[in-house]
């Protein structure tokens, strides 16, 4: 669902989140008291540990030793994970909300930040003393303490060097500024490359981490420019190259000045075309990951709302929908239930039964890819 930024909210610490926005995002550090009271785990120990052990679910083991630290990717077999009463290691547990709705609902408490940012909610177990160390991140997160207690240190980074030879990036040189310890329902924000290291405070220690993405400009010229390229096609009707007159020459082997011109405007007119670069834009940011699929289901029935599959993203821009990588034109009505859709991730019965034909029929098929199912 989303949320009226300009609403005062627990979440935020009695904030609104256009008042946070300014007044913290990615600027710095700020611990909220009970942003969640009576917050319950979204999914408990056993099950955690058992989602480990799935093929398609990404996780991690950090053990810190006396003088070392391991670390092993998953999938995990329940004895490969330590006892708890081993003290110094964590389990992590990357796209708990796509696997989990308690850790999805979760998730759409920070819809205030657009979804075009969001990247996951990972989920740390703990044990005494368990942690991975003082460490930078590329991107916002929420730390929202679920079980146990935890002490964060945070603190700007001037020196981002690593300790060689460890398995993990630790910082070689942290200088914490400030310090807190979180129980449950309590929530640390932590701006982008701001230096930050969580240890546990005794056993049964669960956090959840809510991360958006800060892409670098290659990252995000890498993903739109291969899709442009992929979605190029040639037109038979456009002019080949030509050499100009008297173009002989004593060296053949340097490629021609004019080869050169041609290839640039070539290349130019391409990233010039808007449509092409804003559909390139949507599917690369609504490309599911690696590890996601999705169970095909039925045709929508009628008299019945519909909801995306927790798995589904979805945006839009002025003239585009994006859904799973792919791009629709839209527009009327029907571009207007299809942003609504992608706003609320939900539509009712009634407003199901306002699309056209066409748009209906669109729907119906990504329903039976299983990107949306029936909300009877």
């Amino acid at each position: 669902m989303s949320m009226d930024p300009s609403l005062k909210t627990p979440l935020l610490g009695g904030l609104s989140p256009e008042q946070f926005m300014r007044r913290y995002w990615q600027k710095k550090p700020v611990v909220i008291r009970q942003a969640v009271p009576g917050v319950v785990p979204p999914i408990d120990r056993s099950a955690l540990f058992e989602l480990a052990g799935r093929d398609e679910v990404e996780s991690r083991l950090v053990v810190q030793g006396a003088n070392d630290w391991r670390l092993k990717h998953g999938p995990f077999t329940r004895r490969q994970i330590p006892s708890a009463k081993q003290a110094g290691w964590t389990l992590l547990v990357q796209g708990l909300d796509l696997h989990v709705p308690a850790a999805h609902e979760l998730l759409s408490r920070f819809r205030f930040v657009p979804e075009a940012r969001l990247d996951d909610l990972m989920i740390s177990y703990a044990s005494d003393g368990g942690g991975v160390g003082a460490h930078i991140d590329s991107y916002d997160v929420f730390l929202l303490q679920v079980s146990g207690t935890r002490r964060w240190r945070c603190g700007p980074v001037k020196d981002d060097t690593l300790v060689e030879g460890l398995p993990v990036r630790i910082l070689a040189n942290f200088e914490p500024t400030e310090e807190w310890v979180l129980e449950p329902g309590d929530m640390l924000y932590v701006p982008p490359r701001w230096g930050h290291d969580g240890v546990a405070v005794g056993g049964d220690c669960m956090t959840c981490s809510i991360g958006f993405r800060t892409p670098t400009p290659t990252d995000m010229a890498r993903g739109v420019l291969q899709r442009m390229i992929d979605a190029l096609e040639t037109d038979p009707t456009e002019p080949h190259y030509r050499d100009p007159a008297g173009s002989a020459t004593a060296t053949p082997g340097r490629i021609p000045e004019a080869m050169q011109t041609f290839a640039a405007k070539a290349v130019i007119d391409a990233l010039n075309d808007a449509r092409s670069l804003a559909c390139a834009l949507g599917e690369s940011l609504t490309e599911p990951k690696a590890t996601v699929w999705f169970e095909g289901g039925d045709v929508l029935p009628d008299g019945a709302g519909v909801r995306l599959d927790d798995r589904s993203r979805m945006m839009y821009d002025d003239h585009h929908v994006f859904i799973n990588g792919e791009s629709f034109r839209a527009g009327g009505k029907d571009a207007r239930l299809l942003r609504q859709l992608a706003d609320e991730r939900m539509l009712s019965a009634k407003s199901l039964g306002q699309f056209s034909v066409g748009a209906r029929e669109l729907l119906n098929d990504w329903a039976c890819d299983g990107w949306l199912r029936s909300d009877a």
